[in-house]
Order: C-alpha cells, then sequence, then structure tokens
C-alpha cells in the first residue's frame, strides 16, 4: 500500500525520493498503455477512459477516507487543476487515438517529444529566450521524429502523427503542474483527472455514437470511432487493472516533480521509452528496428540536452 504521506501536501524539495518515485511511475504507466493497445479490440476509447476513471475516483475516495479525509481530494486553486487535467484528457486522446496503426515505440516516442514543445512554449508562455542550445535541441529532436514516424514510408499511416501532438498536451500539463499545481496534494490532482476523463468518456461516447458515420469508417478507427461497444466482465477487470496501474503511477509522477526541480528529474524520464519498449517486447513481441531506435534515441538525446543546459543555466545564475 502506498504511505500516507504520499497524499499530503508537498513540505520541501526531497529529489533522491522523487528519483525513485519517478521511476516506478514511469514503469506502472508504460505497462498501463502497453496494455491498453492489447485490449483496444475488446473496447472503445470513450468506454475504456470511463470505466477507468470510474474506478480511479472510486480507489481515491476509499484512500482519501482512510488517510486523511475528504479533503485531501479538494484541490486549492481548482481552475489550475482542472486546466492540466483537461491538457492531460486532450493528450491521452491522441496518445491512444491510433492505438490500432501505430507501433508502441510511435507512440512512446511521439509522447515523449514534450520536452520540445516545452521549449518552443516557454518563450510565448513563460518569457524565456529560446538560444542556440535550444535550437539545436530542437533540430536533433525533430530529425528524431522524423526517422521514427517515417512519412515518406509506404507504409506510413496519418494515425502516426497523433502521438506527437498527444506531446504537445503533455508538455503543457507539465507547465502547468509544475508553475501552478506546486502545493497541491497528489490526490486532489489525480482526483480532478479521473473525473475529466470519466465527463469527457462519457460525452464522447454519446457524441460518437449519434454521429452519422458509415459502418466503413467506424471500422476504420473503431478504438476512437465507437461510442459504447458490447460490455463484458474481461473489460470490466482489464479496466479495473489499468485504472489501479494508472493512479499509482500518477500519483508517484505527481509527487516527485512537486518535491523536486524537473531538471533533476527530466532526463530519467526517459526511462519510459526503455521500459515500454521492454513491456512492447512481453505483450506483443515486437522490438523496433534500427531506424526506429536510432529516432528514439535522438527524441531522448533532445530531451536530456534541453534539461542538462537548463541546469547549467540555474547553476551559473545562483554563482553570480
Amino acid at each position: 500500500m502506498l504511505p500516507p504521506k504520499l497524499f499530503m501536501r508537498a513540505r520541501g524539495d526531497r529529489p533522491f525520493l522523487a528519483l525513485w518515485l519517478l521511476l516506478i511511475g514511469v514503469f506502472v504507466l508504460a505497462a498501463q498503455d502497453v496494455m491498453v493497445k492489447k485490449i483496444a479490440d475488446y473496447t472503445s476509447f470513450w468506454q475504456f477512459q470511463s470505466i477507468r476513471s470510474l474506478g480511479n475516483m472510486g480507489l481515491m475516495l476509499m484512500i482519501a477516507s482512510a488517510v486523511g479525509g475528504f479533503s485531501l481530494i479538494r484541490p486549492k486553486r481548482v481552475f489550475a487543476v482542472a486546466m492540466r487535467a483537461l491538457m492531460l484528457t486532450l493528450c491521452m486522446i491522441c496518445f491512444f487515438g491510433g492505438v490500432q496503426y501505430i507501433t508502441v515505440s510511435q507512440m512512446s516516442a511521439g509522447l515523449y517529444t514534450y520536452p520540445l514543445f516545452v521549449t518552443i512554449l516557454a518563450g510565448p508562455l513563460l518569457g524565456e529566450k529560446v538560444g542556440i542550445w535550444r535550437f539545436s535541441a530542437l533540430a536533433i529532436g525533430m530529425a528524431g521524429a522524423l526517422l521514427l514516424i517515417n512519412p515518406f514510408s509506404t507504409s506510413f499511416h496519418p494515425m502516426q502523427i497523433l502521438p506527437v501532438i498527444a506531446g504537445f498536451f503533455y508538455a503543457l500539463n507539465i507547465l502547468i503542474l509544475r508553475r501552478y499545481c506546486r502545493r497541491e496534494r497528489p490526490l486532489a490532482i489525480a482526483f480532478m483527472v479521473g473525473l475529466m476523463f470519466f465527463v469527457v468518456g462519457i460525452i464522447g461516447a454519446i457524441i460518437i455514437s449519434v454521429m452519422p458515420l458509415s459502418e466503413s469508417m467506424r471500422m476504420s478507427l473503431p478504438f476512437l470511432l465507437i461510442g459504447w461497444p458490447d460490455f463484458s466482465m474481461l473489460v470490466l477487470g482489464l479496466c479495473m487493472l489499468a485504472s489501479l496501474l494508472n493512479l499509482s503511477g500518477n500519483i508517484c509522477l505527481s509527487r516527485a516533480y512537486q518535491i523536486a526541480d524537473s531538471s533533476w528529474l527530466a532526463p530519467l524520464d526517459f526511462s519510459y521509452l526503455i521500459f515500454a519498449m521492454i513491456w512492447g517486447r512481453i505483450l506483443f513481441g515486437y522490438w523496433p528496428d534500427g531506424q526506429a531506435l536510432t529516432g528514439m534515441v535522438l527524441i531522448a538525446g533532445a530531451g536530456v540536452l534541453i534539461v542538462v543546459r537548463e541546469n547549467m543555466k540555474k547553476q551559473a545564475a545562483k554563482a553570480v
């Protein structure tokens, strides 16, 4: 069971604890994300999100009542926490939307272009100057994304672009979390995400179900364009397992970024790519080819370059 202190408001930085929490979080979330690809033929995105988020909220209510009361799920800054939850919801729609047409490597590496978007957005949103180091990292990351997506290949599918768009929304989530939600309790942050996922899942299922789409169009993208397929105990069990993994992973990540500077954590965040490859091998027997691996290395390298450079700038500023 997760320790009760994990659900309380953060008090100061604890970088080494944050490191372990991050590794646990990305390992668990990688398992969940690859599992979703495995079960996509049995459910729809909207059904999966609704049931999983309902399970998440139920688990969080039980945790809150056991360790400190329902005040643990009440955010201090409702709008900021809700906006962060909305960005994660849009991220998940893009990340899982084309799950039946893309590989695990394309999913994971596309999402992990988010440090590049953080760099791009740092100027207009945070007023930061984008120098040669950031531009170099952007160029490296873009080259990696192109190698991975391989848009000029005969096997290219437009759905391969969706995980990169997911990376954009994930970057917004990180910026909001670090800037506006630092003092929020992890359970409050996670509960708002669950609530947002549930509401969007139900509304999405209704809208998709009544939209005048042809059967062939629905079958071309069944995970996204089917509202509420036949329900079974298998789907319920898999959604509950995903709920447990998702809640545990996100609480660990939220607390990690609250108790340590992102420059300390972000390089290790790319361990997700390794964990996703391992889970992809276990569940699908798939291992990325040389070109895909090169693309993933370039994307991870660009992200690490950004983080290391930013850390150097902070240390130089402190020394002045």
